[in-house]
């Protein structure tokens, strides 16, 4: 598969298979993430892992101001939470700011990973969606994340039961523009 094919074929998922997800094809996928690109090399981002009983928790617990993500995790087999380290990416050793930008280009380096892994995930035949509305707090503290991270987006993953048409995209002479 080619980088346009996988970009261009690969869907956000909401409906999954019940067969589990194997463990060592997931650490096939992380390690093919890993060479996401980020801030001066950072490598902020990291994956938890989450079945059974945990995931169905953090899909009745955090989901609740937007039910259908709750739904769809719990239809998941597992379930990705993207966190990250804070305070790196977009800073200096001194712990000032780089930019203007503040400490955005965590979330940006966050979003870089979690396309990286989900296009990583298409190419192995598996499904995701990234999440972004969940109750974060309740998340950190139900898998224990230290301090030092954040919760970036949760990515449920699994086999599709379901293949969702491309939406309409925007021509390119809207989205580019040379000066």
């Amino acid at each position: 598969m080619t980088a346009k094919e996988c970009i261009k074929g690969r869907r956000s998922i909401r409906k999954y298979k019940d067969t589990p997800v194997d463990h060592a094809l997931i650490d096939e996928i992380v390690e093919t993430a890993s060479y996401s690109p980020s801030w001066k090399h950072s490598q902020i981002a990291r994956y938890i892992a989450v079945e059974g009983e945990l995931k169905d928790r953090i899909a009745r617990e955090c989901t609740q101001m937007f039910p259908p993500n709750g739904a769809i995790i719990e239809n998941a087999p597992m379930l990705i939470v993207l966190t990250y380290i804070k305070g790196r990416s977009g800073f200096e050793r001194d712990g000032s700011f780089t930019t203007a930008k503040g400490d955005s280009w965590q979330m940006f380096d966050a979003g870089i990973a979690s396309q990286s892994f989900c296009l990583a995930a298409y190419e192995k035949g598996l499904g995701t969606v990234i999440m972004g509305i969940f109750d974060e707090a309740k998340v950190a503290s139900l898998l224990e994340i230290p301090e030092n991270q954040e919760v970036g987006a949760l990515i449920p993953v699994g086999y599709a039961a379901e293949e969702p048409a491309a939406p309409r995209r925007k021509p390119v002479t809207d989205l580019l523009l040379y000066k």
